[in-house]
């Protein structure tokens, strides 16, 4: 995991052609997304069309995510960042345990202080449409934005904590990123996408957080 400084970042929603300001805390993050492997390690499974273990899980719903975190934490001896009950899931704010960013941690990480809609020239930071032949790669296999993180967009989406708009999509939760399928227009760090915190899609993964 690589740490990730306090600062504010402008989120932006161009169906709602809205924006707003956040302050974001110091935290840390995955230097990259989680793996098959690391994922099958902490729960036994391998989501996902294909098995190769440097690639990230796909495959995966956000409530498998969330479930991997507290694993993962349980394993580490933290206290779990979530309390599950049915479909309800509570984060305590308050733990030490891993956990999804949110998405305005999401956003400060991958812009790594930068304001541009991308890090770096798109074919050398990530795997999309033009690149990706069809499918997702390994992590951390293209040029790191600032602060050492990879993948940060394209190759998967990835998981946050936020509801998307639940005065019109309801339980609905945030994906960031882009994947290996897109357009290069979706693989900027302003992008919005949303998704059933049941649904499991083979271009959405998730990368963790503590902090």
């Amino acid at each position: 995991m690589a740490a990730v400084p306090a600062g504010q970042v402008t989120l932006s929603d161009r169906r709602t052609s809205s924006s707003w300001c956040v302050e974001v805390g110091g935290f840390a993050i995955g230097v990259g997304a989680v793996t098959q492997a690391e994922y099958a390690d902490v729960t036994g499974e391998w989501p996902g069309a294909s098995r190769n273990p440097r690639r990230p899980v796909e495959g995966v719903s956000w409530f498998d995510a969330i479930l991997f975190c507290n694993k993962l934490s349980a394993r580490a001896g933290l206290t779990a960042a979530y309390r599950v009950a049915g479909d309800h899931v509570g984060w305590d704010a308050g733990s030490d345990g891993y956990r999804l960013p949110t998405e305005a941690e999401w956003e400060r990480a991958c812009r790594a202080g930068t304001s541009g809609p991308r890090y770096g020239q798109l074919g050398e930071i990530a795997w999309y449409g033009d690149n990706s032949d069809g499918r997702p790669h390994d992590v951390c296999g293209k040029l790191p934005n600032g602060w050492g993180l990879h993948d940060m967009l394209g190759n998967v989406w990835e998981w946050c904590w936020d509801l998307y708009d639940p005065e019109v999509y309801g339980s609905y939760r945030v994906l960031r990123g882009g994947g290996w399928a897109d357009a290069h227009w979706s693989c900027r760090a302003s992008v919005r996408r949303r998704s059933h915190p049941t649904y499991r899609i083979d271009d959405v993964g998730f990368r963790i957080a503590r902090g």
